[in-house]
């Protein structure tokens, strides 16, 4: 039985955590998650994880929407779900001030 998890975690009033997976007998299928930031009153992804186009990857955006891809070096979308999570509630303050660097 496939098994889909979504949810929004706000971590301050302007920035907030995407989570969806897709999870079969214990393994995950499909991932995206990212963080976004409201600028100017419109919620942007600054960093987004997921397992489009058939590998786990990350996506760095710029406010402009330029995207830097980046493959994942992992086992499995398991490992790639975990560290993606890890990454960004570690680090999205560092990624919000690279972004917002670029204005």
């Amino acid at each position: 039985m496939l098994k889909e998890v979504k949810f929004i975690s706000m971590l301050t009033s302007d920035d907030r955590y995407r989570h969806r997976h897709i999870r079969y007998k214990g393994n995950v299928l499909s991932f995206t998650v990212q963080y976004e930031t409201k600028f100017e009153g419109e919620w942007l992804t600054v960093v987004r994880y997921d397992s489009q186009h058939g590998f786990a990857h990350r996506d760095l955006l710029d406010i402009k929407g330029n995207k830097q891809k980046t493959p994942m070096f992992t086992k499995d979308y398991n490992e790639a779900l975990t560290f993606a999570e890890y990454d960004i509630k570690s680090n999205w303050r560092i990624y919000k001030k690279a972004f917002l660097g670029s204005v």
